[in-house]
C-alpha cells in the first residue's frame, strides 16, 4: 500500500490515475477546487478498493493554505509516498495576450501554484530520503507556439524547476516525474471540434502515468510517440518555424 497525495484530484487525468490506485489499495488523499465532485470521487475510489481516501476542498491558487495542508497529510496517514499534481487551467490564449491580469492568472494558477505546492513537499521528502514526485507538465512546454504560448510558458517554467528539483532530491532517493501529455480529451479540451488519431483518452495517460511513477522516470512523453514530435518541433529553425503559424 503507498500513501498518496493528489492535487487537482477531480481532473479527468487525475481521476483515471486514482483508480488504479484504488485498485492497488491505496491510501488517498485528494485535493480541489469542489467540495461536491471531491466527495463524489472518494466514494468512487473507495468502492474500488481504496484502503482509505479523505479529501480537502481548497482553490490551488490559496497558497498560504499548502505548507499547513502538507503537515496535515502527513499526520492523517502517517506519512507520505508518492505526490501527483495534476491542477491547471488551459487559459485563452488571445484574451491573455491583450489583457496581463489574464496571463497573470494563468501563469499563477499552472506554475506558481505548483512550485508553492513543491516547496513543502520537496523539503519533507528530502528528510524522509524516499519518495516520488508526479507533476502533469505538458507537451506544450517545449517550445513555443502562437497559439498557446501563455499556457506554453507556464509548463516550460514547471518542467524546467522539476529538472533543478530533481538534480537536488536524487541524492536523497526522491523520484521527480516530468510528465509530458499531447492532446487528452478531457473537459479541459472540450471546444476542440476535430480530435484525430493524435489525441488520447485519460484512461491512456493514467495507464502511463502509473508506470513512470512505478519505474520512477524522469521525463515521459504521453502518448509515447509525442516524444519523437516534439523532438522535430524542437529541431525546426527558428526562421522557419515563425512562418508556419503554429
Amino acid at each position: 500500500m503507498s500513501k498518496v497525495l493528489i492535487i487537482g484530484a477531480t481532473s479527468a487525468i487525475a481521476q483515471a490515475t486514482a483508480r488504479i490506485m484504488a485498485a492497488r489499495g491505496d491510501a488517498l488523499i485528494l485535493v480541489g477546487r469542489s467540495e461536491e465532485k471531491l466527495k463524489a470521487v472518494a466514494d468512487d475510489l473507495l468502492v474500488r478498493g481504496a484502503e482509505r481516501v479523505d479529501f480537502t476542498a481548497m482553490d490551488a491558487n490559496e497558497t498560504g493554505k499548502h505548507e499547513p495542508l502538507i503537515g496535515t497529510v502527513y499526520e492523517m496517514l502517517g506519512g507520505l509516498d508518492t505526490v501527483l499534481i495534476a491542477h491547471g487551467i488551459l487559459p485563452d490564449q488571445e484574451a491573455s495576450q491583450k489583457d496581463y491580469d489574464e496571463a497573470a492568472q494563468s501563469l499563477n494558477t499552472n506554475f506558481m501554484s505548483v512550485v508553492s505546492f513543491l516547496t513543502p513537499i520537496a523539503n519533507r521528502f528530502e528528510e524522509q530520503k524516499h519518495g516520488c514526485i508526479a507533476v502533469i507538465s505538458s507537451v506544450a512546454g517545449d517550445r513555443g507556439r502562437q497559439s498557446n504560448y501563455v499556457y506554453g510558458t507556464a509548463k516550460a517554467a514547471v518542467s524546467t524547476f522539476l529538472s533543478g528539483l530533481r538534480n537536488r532530491l536524487s541524492k536523497s532517493g526522491v523520484a521527480v516525474v516530468d510528465i509530458r501529455p499531447g492532446f487528452v480529451d478531457t473537459p479541459m479540451t472540450a471546444e476542440f471540434e476535430k480530435k484525430g488519431f493524435l489525441w488520447a483518452k485519460p484512461e491512456a495517460i493514467a495507464k502511463g502515468i502509473i508506470k513512470a511513477i512505478d519505474k520512477k522516470k524522469d521525463i515521459v512523453y504521453l502518448p509515447f510517440f509525442w516524444r519523437w514530435i516534439m523532438l522535430i518541433i524542437r529541431c525546426i529553425p527558428e526562421r522557419i518555424f515563425k512562418k508556419l503559424g503554429l
